[in-house]
């Protein structure tokens, strides 16, 4: 393959967050960065959340992460 050419795997994720959805998005891409080299793009998938009181209380975001393989 060329410099050019790249393979990606995807991987499931979903983050949680009593502030956002962008928390959640942010949050679950931080702990993933930790543990894997190379992130070059993510998908929302689903977007769900915790009532309490008449409120929002959580939000949790559904994402999938793609990353290049060495």
């Amino acid at each position: 393959m060329s410099s050019q050419d790249h393979v990606y795997k995807s991987i499931e994720l979903t983050g949680s967050s009593t502030t956002s959805i962008e928390d959640a998005v942010s949050g679950a891409i931080a702990k993933a960065s930790e543990s894997l080299r190379n992130i070059q793009w993510f998908t929302v998938t689903e977007t769900r959340g915790h009532v309490k009181d008449g409120k929002v209380a959580h939000w949790q975001v559904t994402l999938k992460i793609g990353f290049t393989l060495e």
